[in-house]
C-alpha cells in the first residue's frame, strides 16, 4: 500500500483566497518532501468551503515547486466545460508535469455549481452532460474528422488542417495517448466507479463513508470490468480517509475532535448531509439514528485516529475488510496548528507506512 494525499481544499467561508492558496500549495510541498507519491486537488464554482476553481492553474504552480510527487485533478468536473476547451487545458498541463500528471474526471455535483451552470441535478443531466463532454475530449485527442460539433450546452467546430495557411487541431496530452484518467464514487453501487471498470481506469472512494458502501464500490469496479473483459487490478484503487496521527491515542481524538478536522466536520460536512437528507451515507449500521452520527462517531468508525500503531491497525482492518486497495489518500484540512498537522503527515508516512510493507 501506497499513501498520497486529497485536498477538496476545506476552507472556511471568508477566508483569505491569496493565502489559502499558498497554503494549499504549500501542503502539496510538504508531501512531496515527505515522499507522498501524489496528490489530488478538487474543482468547484460555488462552494465557499472547497474555494478552488481552477485546479489546473494551482497544480502548474506546484509542479515548479515538487519533485517527485504526481499530481492529479482531484476532479475536473466534466459537465461545466466546453469540452474544446477543457481538452487543450489538461493536455497543456500533461506537457508541464511531463508524466507526474493524473487526470481525474466527475460530472460535477455539488449543489451550488449545479445551480451555477444551470444543470438538473434531479433528471441526472450533468452526468449525460458529463458523459458526452467526455467523449468529445477523448475524440480531439486522437484523430477527429474536421466539422461541428453541437451539444445541447456548448458547441465548437474541429477545423480542417490547412498547413498553407496555419490551421489545424495540434495539442495533445504528453502521455499517449493521454493521462490515465481516475474516476470518484461517493454513492454505494457507484455507476460512475462501473465506468472506471469498463474502461480500465483509476477507481477513487471518497473519504465520507464507512466500509460497508466501500465493498460496494469494488463490486462497481468489477461489474463494469465483467462487461468488456477486462480485470481490474485493486492496485489502481484509491480510497481516501481522514487520518490523524499524534504520539497517543488519547492525544490524536482530542486533537481531531477539537480541531480543524472536527470543525469541517460539523460545520461543513454533516450540515451539507443533514441539509440533503443523507446522513445514511456516513453510517456503519442503518438503523441508526441520525442524531448518533456525532464527531465523537465519526473519530470511532469512520476517521483513522491513533498513535502509530493505532492508525496501522485501523488501516490494515480496513485493508482486510475492502478485500485490498493500492493507495491510501489522506484527506487535506487546515494544517492548524500547523506543527501538528506536519507531524501527523510525517508520523504516518515515516511510522505507520513502514508498518503496513506486507500489504500487496
Amino acid at each position: 500500500m501506497k499513501v498520497g494525499y486529497f485536498t477538496m481544499p476545506l476552507h472556511p467561508p471568508g477566508s483569505d483566497l491569496t493565502q489559502t492558496l499558498e497554503d494549499d500549495i504549500e501542503q502539496i510541498v510538504t508531501a512531496d518532501r515527505l515522499g507522498y507519491c501524489e496528490a489530488w486537488l478538487g474543482e468547484h464554482y460555488a462552494a465557499p468551503w472547497e474555494n478552488i476553481c481552477a485546479p489546473d492553474l494551482i497544480l502548474a504552480k506546484a509542479l515548479a515547486l515538487t519533485k517527485n510527487i504526481v499530481l492529479g485533478t482531484g476532479v475536473s468536473c466534466l459537465a461545466y466545460h466546453n469540452p474544446f476547451v477543457l481538452a487543450h487545458r489538461i493536455a497543456t498541463l500533461d506537457h508541464l508535469a511531463r508524466g507526474r500528471f493524473l487526470w481525474g474526471i466527475g460530472p460535477g455535483s455539488f449543489i451550488g455549481d449545479l445551480e451555477a451552470f444551470e444543470l438538473d441535478g434531479a433528471t441526472g443531466e450533468h452526468r449525460s452532460t458529463g458523459r458526452d463532454a467526455l467523449e468529445a475530449i477523448l475524440e480531439l485527442w486522437g484523430d477527429p474528422e474536421p466539422g461541428p460539433r453541437i451539444h445541447a450546452r456548448w458547441s465548437y467546430t474541429v477545423p480542417e488542417t490547412k498547413p498553407e495557411a496555419g490551421v489545424g487541431l495540434h495539442v495533445k496530452p504528453f502521455q499517449k495517448p493521454y493521462p490515465p484518467i481516475a474516476v470518484a464514487g461517493l454513492s454505494p453501487d457507484s455507476e460512475t466507479l462501473v465506468l472506471a471498470g469498463e474502461r480500465g481506469w483509476i477507481p477513487m472512494s471518497i473519504n465520507l463513508i464507512p466500509a460497508r458502501f466501500l465493498k460496494t464500490h469494488w463490486a462497481s469496479v468489477e461489474q463494469g470490468a465483467a462487461s468488456t473483459g477486462l480485470t481490474p487490478d485493486r492496485s489502481g484503487w484509491r480510497i481516501a480517509r481522514d487520518v490523524y496521527v499524534a504520539d497517543t491515542a488519547e492525544q490524536a481524538r482530542q486533537e481531531a475532535i477539537e480541531g480543524t478536522l472536527g470543525r469541517d466536520y460539523e460545520d461543513f460536512f454533516l450540515a451539507l448531509f443533514r441539509s440533503m437528507g443523507r446522513l445514511d451515507l456516513l453510517k456503519v449500521n442503518p438503523g441508526m439514528p441520525d442524531s448518533d452520527v456525532t464527531l465523537e462517531y465519526l473519530a470511532d468508525n469512520i476517521w483513522i485516529v491513533g498513535g502509530p500503531d493505532e492508525v496501522a491497525e485501523q488501516l490494515r482492518e480496513l485493508y482486510s475488510e475492502v478485500g485490498g486497495f493500492g493507495v491510501l489518500l489522506a484527506m487535506g484540512h487546515e494544517w492548524q496548528p500547523r506543527e501538528r498537522w506536519v507531524k501527523s503527515m510525517t508520523l504516518l508516512a515515516e511510522e505507520v507506512m513502514p508498518r503496513l510493507s506486507d500489504l500487496a
